[in-house]
């Protein structure tokens, strides 16, 4: 029988974009506070023939600049064992700083490292810049987009223990590129207690493979139960033309859990 022994989703933290929680605060919320701080913890474990263990750990936190400014830390880590073989090893830890939703056109800065064992990614490094541009900023619904480029460094093994497409012809890959950034984020409320959040990142290689991009969709459907607790829905998906090994170009995730609201 599987016994959950922390289980529980304050924020979510997606791992390669970002619908970020105080993207749905309001501007008496977002004004009065310096800082703030979102954390998960969950941890499962499993005994059939040898121990399934699975840990999850997300974090983001918020720290308000003067001029309405933000500088945002999100982190991500995904680890699964099946005895002392590892099933799952993959994460990101991010920074950014940007503005807090008051100017028509704003910079975003971010940096990032990431790693993903089962796609076979050992790192990702990546640094850019977008100008920000706002369309809309209501009580109930906004929609922002952005458009910049970043440039990242990649080295995918195939001899990583966690890789999924095992093939003794694959060898390590090392890429590095510059990449057109192209973002859409919306959010809604559909009523009183339920609201909806989107982003759409579509990155195009500038250079020959330019016809090749990446798009990354998240979003977050939230009930909101009381004023500290609500009940969210989320999907991704990642469709990537331009991969470095051959795995495959399209995967999706579909989640749910329960958000405390600090």
């Amino acid at each position: 029988m599987k016994v959950i022994y922390v289980l529980f989703i304050i924020a979510y933290s997606p791992l390669f974009s970002q619908v970020l929680n105080v993207d749905r605060e309001t501007d008496s919320d977002s004004s009065s506070r310096k800082f703030r701080a979102f954390t998960t913890l969950s941890f499962s474990n499993e005994k059939q023939k040898k121990s399934l263990i699975d840990f999850t750990n997300k974090t983001e936190l918020n720290y308000f600049l003067k001029k309405d400014y933000l500088l945002i830390f999100l982190g991500q880590v995904d680890v699964a064992f099946n005895g002392n073989v590892v099933n799952e090893n993959n994460g990101f830890f991010q920074l950014r700083f940007r503005d807090n939703d008051k100017r028509k056109v704003s910079p975003d800065v971010f940096s990032q490292y990431q790693w993903n064992g089962i796609q076979g990614m050992e790192y990702r490094i990546l640094g850019g810049i977008n100008a920000r541009f706002k369309f809309l900023e209501k009580k109930k619904s906004d929609l922002y987009a952005g458009i910049g480029v970043f440039y990242e460094a990649e080295k995918w093994n195939p001899n990583t223990s966690s890789f999924a497409f095992k093939d003794e012809s694959l060898n390590v890959v090392y890429r590095n590129m510059l990449r057109l950034n192209c973002v859409t984020k919306f959010a809604f409320k559909l009523s009183k207690s339920i609201d909806f959040a989107g982003t759409s990142y579509l990155q195009f290689p500038l250079n020959s493979n330019f016809g090749l991009p990446r798009w990354y969709f998240d979003s977050n459907l939230n009930f909101n139960v009381s004023k500290y607790w609500s009940f969210i829905l989320h999907y991704d998906h990642n469709l990537d033309t331009f991969r470095p090994l051959p795995i495959d170009k399209y995967y999706y995730a579909m989640s749910m859990g329960i958000q405390l609201k600090l």
